[in-house]
């Protein structure tokens, strides 16, 4: 499997410089292409299958995006800005994510209640583990050891061995977590609990919840920036933005209707807002709490998952 993803990767050849983000646009089934340093959409590539979730991988290479009504994993070579091939993935791929090393990709099925390990090259899945109930957001420690999985209906996240692909435990959460984010230093994950309009604090070490933020109503997904927390609260139209050491609340910052996905940007000096409603990115400065531009998006951009390629 290494052999055959070295060689992609040499095909593929060198990415683009600078940053770039990959928008999941559902109703438009596209991916909108946004030049982060001018905040203008480059491109727009056809996927098809209602698109939700993305990840790029960390070396910038390739994006993933998952197609829960189409039942597939787009893989985006993100140098030419076209898609290399769809993978079929079980009846209701959402959340998804790279290991550190670039494979496998992990794809949560949100009907059958299972995390797939998605070999990108054979395109095949290789390995899939049952967890709680409808798997939404994915995220892999920088070490790549261990695999978490906010259970959205079962209130709850899960850890995979990733080596085994076995669930090695489990956790209670807020209600209803969807995205969830591990911080750099692989220390801390924060879920974002739909229903109880609350951020879930996690130390992974100990694998134990340690605290709560309290949110706007129904939040999405969280980024960590600059020592902050940023929650988007998707029927608030806010962001609720916290402070990590203390978990206090700084300010609830009104952006544009019904936002959803968040990424930070590698400086850490902005935080990147997909606002499904207005159809549009915005960049948010993580130290003034500015919304200082936007980027126009295809309809309902959702953006869900690590979007931004570094």
């Amino acid at each position: 499997m290494r052999a055959g993803l070295l060689l992609l990767l040499a095909i593929a050849g060198p990415a683009l410089a600078g940053e770039t983000a990959y928008v999941t646009n559902q109703p438009a089934n596209s991916v909108s292409v946004v030049d982060l340093a001018t905040m203008k959409e480059t491109s727009a590539i056809a996927v098809g299958g209602s698109p939700a979730g993305v990840a790029v991988s960390n070396d910038g290479r390739f994006a993933y995006v998952t197609s829960p009504e189409g039942k597939f994993l787009t893989v985006i070579d993100t140098a030419i800005n076209a898609v290399l091939k769809k993978i079929p993935v079980g009846n209701g791929p959402l959340g998804v994510a790279v290991h550190p090393s670039g494979a496998p990709v992990y794809v949560a099925d949100w009907y059958e209640h299972r995390v797939f390990a998605v070999d990108p090259v054979a395109a095949r899945i290789v390995a899939s583990v049952a967890v709680g109930k409808s798997p939404s957001g994915l995220a892999v420690t920088p070490d790549g050891k261990m695999l978490l999985s906010a259970d959205r209906d079962s209130n709850q996240v899960s850890f995979v061995d990733t080596a085994t692909m076995k669930v090695i435990g489990a956790i209670a959460t807020g209600t209803r977590p969807f995205g969830v984010t591990i911080d750099a230093a692989g220390l801390r994950a924060y879920t974002a609990d739909v229903k109880s309009n609350t951020v879930t604090v996690i130390d992974l070490g100990a694998r134990k919840a340690i605290g709560t933020v309290v949110t706007g109503e129904r939040p999405y997904a969280v980024a960590l920036a600059n020592g902050r927390g940023f929650a988007t609260d998707q029927y608030g139209g806010t962001i609720t933005v916290f402070d990590l050491k203390t978990l206090s609340v700084i300010r609830r910052v009104e952006t544009g209707s019904y936002p959803e996905g968040i990424s930070a940007s590698a400086d850490e000096k902005f935080v990147y807002i997909a606002h499904w409603d207005d159809n549009t990115l915005d960049r948010m400065d993580t130290r003034t709490l500015e919304v200082t531009a936007e980027a126009a998006t295809g309809d309902g951009p959702r953006a869900f998952g690590n979007f931004i390629r570094k």
